[in-house]
């Protein structure tokens, strides 16, 4: 007997706060929940050199690899396990390695481009996007990438101003109307929260 099995997608532009709320889900749900980041799906591009990989737009659909990962969250859907990418942000190339991942009744999946493919839109039981300011959302980016991934103040507002801002624009924020949710990355507040947790709840059946 298959287990019901519902996918919470999470969106939101870079430094939003989706992460984190996923992370609080997650926490709360327990065992009962598996999370997702869809950074773990950016292709791989072993014929380049590094220097050459810092120059991909990392903003747009292409760069991540739809196709994998739609099919491996139809799987988790399904009750299936998948071997999941694992991506080094340090290098900006996907690792030879994979994790497995054992499908659970709650899948939380997050990424900036969640809502810009329609195969992912459809395998999405409940949709949520974070909103919160650009200017908030750009010094969390440049807070983590220098403490997290090694980058230099340079080379994150480079890359925010050459693709960051303007794929946002194209991409991520007009996705805000593919949302069952609006929730402030910014100021989130507590009943909010609430009220998402407890719908994730009642689909589940928890």
């Amino acid at each position: 007997m298959s287990m019901k099995t519902v996918v919470i997608g999470i969106c939101g532009g870079t430094g939003s706060g989706k992460t984190t709320l996923a992370r609080r889900l997650a926490g709360d749900l327990g065992d009962r929940a598996l999370l997702l980041s869809m950074d773990s799906y950016y292709r791989a591009h072993y014929d380049m050199d590094f220097e050459a990989r810092k120059l991909i737009n990392y903003d747009h659909p292409d760069s991540i690899d739809m196709e994998l990962l739609s099919a491996h969250l139809a799987r988790l859907r399904a009750g299936e396990a998948v071997d999941c990418p694992v991506y080094d942000f340090t290098i900006h190339q996907r690792t030879d390695r994979t994790e497995r991942l054992e499908s659970r009744p709650v899948i939380i999946i997050e990424g900036i481009l969640l809502f810009a493919d329609p195969r992912l839109v459809s395998l999405l039981d409940y949709k949520v996007f974070v909103d919160c300011s650009a200017d908030l959302r750009f010094i969390r980016r440049l807070v983590r990438d220098f403490k997290e991934r090694g980058r230099s103040t340079e080379s994150v507002i480079n890359q925010y101003l050459r693709t960051v801002r303007p794929m946002h624009e194209l991409y991520v924020e007009p996705m805000k109307h593919e949302a069952d949710t609006v929730f402030s990355g910014e100021k989130p507040e507590e009943a909010a929260y609430a009220h998402i947790l407890e719908r994730v709840r009642q689909l589940a059946g928890t």
